[in-house]
């Protein structure tokens, strides 16, 4: 019986796996996953993607023993790992699915050309996307660079493929490759920050799809209006569980558009803005590092040390920002409405550029997408494609009165601030002596006063950029 390897990279699930499934009909299996984070350049996984890394990896083997198989862990390089596993267990293929990260797509290209010269088939498959960024173009044969047309032509398209369902039984060859042990990666922290994280979030294909079944089974029907609210549970958290694909997006689309595979609208909009963002990633490679839009080559960004570590650490004095910065520490994740006020308040208020948020996002995130990380940054930054236009600066403190009106984000994420009343929670510089007294904050003590002036940073804001973002 034909031998495949079925490299596993971010598609760490067993069902809609394109690549697994049609290796099993084929003959005999051997998962396989290399760890070479060198071969991402400037972007192997950050702190947090490596903690969820090694527990969805851990999940992945216990699922693929309960089949009678079981992951082959090697090191890299790539290539040269997947040569000598299949010159160890006698495979004549190596299957996967496609990634388009720049990087990733190098790596593939390199893997086949050195498959082929070994007289090894590469077999690659879809999946990871629901429209594949090469094959959605403009009326010009050109990318899109905004989000309503490239989402207007996928609609255009056939609507995307349903999921391949289940393996069948996974047979071993007889002799396995060597494998490393997990362990020995060096994935997981040697300070024990992680305890929040694994609150959070359950790693792994089981994991994944109880976030999907939660989410269809309520905060979908009020999806619009709750997505906004960060107290509430209004979004599906499916994110980093689509990132490392311990769910396929196939899957996700189909069930939550309900029957109604052409359906494009609410939380399938914003599986449509992850497939933009990997479509402009794709053809726009420079962009983790450059702006999409020329006019903000050489921006007057300030080196503001005080300014970003307060940031990071939830100490700019407003509360909302802090909150934010404060769940993104404990638990790796942060809601997207909170999100884009963050980071309008690092490059905006603080003028802070938005490559440094960007590079804090991807160590701290645990759905680290680069395509996403990329294009939410440039987006508040007013660089990118789509983005909003520099001139429209969140008001933190508005924001706050808007979408968190009772608190209770704020409360949670910033207790210190827990015991004012409402109106002062949003403002504790507006707040009387004796309110802050009574609720026991004292600004400058166990709460900064706000690191800037809101008002004031908008004009400087507004002043730097003059006619960039036009």
């Amino acid at each position: 019986m034909k031998t495949t390897i079925v490299w596993l990279g971010r598609d760490l699930r067993l069902a809609d796996n394109p690549a697994l499934k049609e290796a099993a009909a084929a003959g005999k299996v051997v998962p396989v996953f290399i760890w070479a984070p060198e071969e991402d350049g400037d972007w192997g996984p950050g702190a947090a993607s490596r903690w969820w890394l090694h527990r969805s990896l851990e999940a992945l083997d216990r699922d693929l023993r309960g089949r009678g198989a079981r992951l082959i862990v090697r090191r890299g390089p790539t290539a040269k790992a997947l040569v000598e596993a299949a010159r160890e267990c006698g495979a004549t293929a190596v299957s996967w699915n496609r990634r388009w990260e720049p990087a990733a797509q190098a790596v593939e290209a390199r893997v086949t050309e050195v498959l082929q010269a070994k007289g090894i088939e590469a077999l690659t498959h879809g999946g990871n996307v629901l429209f594949a960024p090469n094959e959605v173009k403009t009326l010009t044969d050109g990318p899109y660079r905004v989000f309503t047309p490239f989402w207007n032509r996928c609609g255009s398209l056939a609507a995307p493929l349903a999921p391949c369902g289940e393996p069948g039984a996974l047979k071993l060859p007889g002799k396995l490759p060597k494998s490393a042990a997990l362990e020995d990666l060096g994935l997981l922290p040697k300070r024990n920050w992680d305890a929040g994280l694994a609150e959070a979030f359950t790693p792994g294909e089981m994991g994944a799809l109880d976030a999907l079944k939660a989410f269809l089974r309520g905060p979908i029907k009020g999806y619009s209006l709750a997505r906004n609210i960060p107290a509430e549970t209004g979004t599906s958290r499916l994110s980093p569980h689509l990132h490392f694909g311990e769910i396929s997006v196939h899957r996700a689309w189909r069930e939550a558009a309900g029957g109604d595979p052409g359906s494009k609208g609410g939380f399938l909009g914003e599986l449509g803005w992850r497939d933009f963002a990997h479509h402009v990633l794709y053809h726009f490679p420079q962009t983790p590092n450059a702006p999409l839009n020329p006019r903000f080559n050489g921006f007057a960004w300030r080196h503001d040390v005080k300014g970003l570590e307060a940031w990071k650490r939830g100490r700019t004095g407003f509360p909302l920002v802090d909150a934010g910065m404060r769940q993104l520490w404990a638990t790796g994740w942060m809601h997207n409405r909170v999100r884009m006020v963050v980071s309008s308040f690092l490059t905006k208020d603080l003028l802070v550029d938005w490559r440094e948020g960007a590079a804090w996002f991807w160590d701290t995130l645990v759905d680290a997408s680069l395509a996403n990380n990329t294009l939410g940054w440039q987006w508040a930054a007013g660089c990118g494609a789509d983005a909003a236009p520099f001139f429209r600066i969140f008001n933190p403190t508005e924001q706050a009165r808007r979408f968190d009106p009772e608190g209770a984000y704020i409360r949670r994420w910033v207790p210190e601030l827990a015991r004012l009343g409402t109106p002062d929670l949003f403002a504790p510089w507006e707040a009387a002596p004796l309110d802050l007294a009574a609720a026991g904050v004292t600004l400058g003590g166990n709460y900064p006063w706000p690191i800037v002036d809101h008002k004031a940073a908008r004009v400087r804001a507004l002043e730097t950029a003059g006619g960039r973002s036009k």
